[in-house]
């Protein structure tokens, strides 16, 4: 009897760690290649460890046959990746809002390591980006990350086939929306640099011998940097009202 027990818990204890391991290596700041291995396996094996006596109830028995049980492992993989990558797909967000500020600002070509989207980016992406991340978990909207998973297993049952065309639509809407935001957070700056450029563009018609390149790229640097250091906290608040109100919803529709 002990030894079922035994097994049936380790059993528990793989099926939900695939889940919320995956799911962890794959979200905003648990899965950063900033921090090290060791960590983070250690981090999502204790969020398992927490995790498991609440969701016991609502996982199968334990299959006889391996064929079985690697078509469930890699079911939860599937799901874990789901449940990872929106949040970056949300946090993409700023990425698009940093890009389109650097390329309006003249500084598109200004590239540092983000460490946030974990390749080059201009360094107006990488400080939102950092930033964004910053305030997630400054604010425990992390928690809200952590809670999703935990409150999948009402959707997603690991017996059931993931529903991948349903995966699918949500990815899509939330590239859509991701995008909307990205340039919503940067509407000032780019209304801003179009009708700076236009005016510039008049300039260099009325006077063609004024070296407009010269005279005019510094202003624009000063001009949307400024303007960066005003909208920086509204852009931010919309940023993280979009991010909850998501994961909150998304929470929400699922553990009603």
């Amino acid at each position: 009897m002990l030894s079922e027990l035994l097994n049936l818990n380790l059993f528990a204890f793989l099926l939900i760690f695939t889940r919320v391991g995956t799911a962890m290596s794959v979200l905003p700041g648990f899965g950063s290649q900033q921090i090290s291995m060791t960590i983070r396996l250690t981090f999502a094996l204790l969020v398992t460890l927490v995790m498991t006596p609440t969701l016991m109830p609502l996982l199968p028995q334990q299959p006889s046959q391996t064929s079985v049980l690697f078509l469930l492992l890699a079911s939860e993989a599937l799901v874990g990746v789901f449940l990872g990558i929106f949040p970056r797909i949300m946090m993409g967000a700023l990425q698009t809002a940093g890009t389109l500020i650097a390329m309006l600002a003249a500084m598109a070509n200004a590239f540092v390591m983000d460490p946030v989207a974990e390749q080059q980016s201009s360094v107006i992406a990488s400080f939102l980006g950092t930033m964004g991340v910053t305030l997630v978990f400054v604010t425990n909207t992390h928690h809200l990350m952590l809670n999703a998973i935990a409150e999948s297993y009402a959707v997603f049952d690991p017996m059931t086939v993931p529903m991948v065309g349903d995966m699918s639509d949500f990815m899509a809407h939330t590239v859509a929306d991701s995008f909307r935001i990205g340039v919503q957070l940067a509407s000032p700056l780019i209304i801003s640099g179009v009708a700076y450029y236009l005016g510039l563009g008049i300039m260099g018609r009325l006077m063609p011998q004024l070296p407009v390149f010269f005279f005019g790229m510094p202003i624009q640097i000063s001009l949307q940097i400024s303007l960066l250091m005003i909208s920086l906290t509204s852009m931010m608040m919309v940023f993280m009202r979009f991010y909850t109100e998501t994961l909150m919803g998304f929470s929400a529709s699922w553990g009603g």
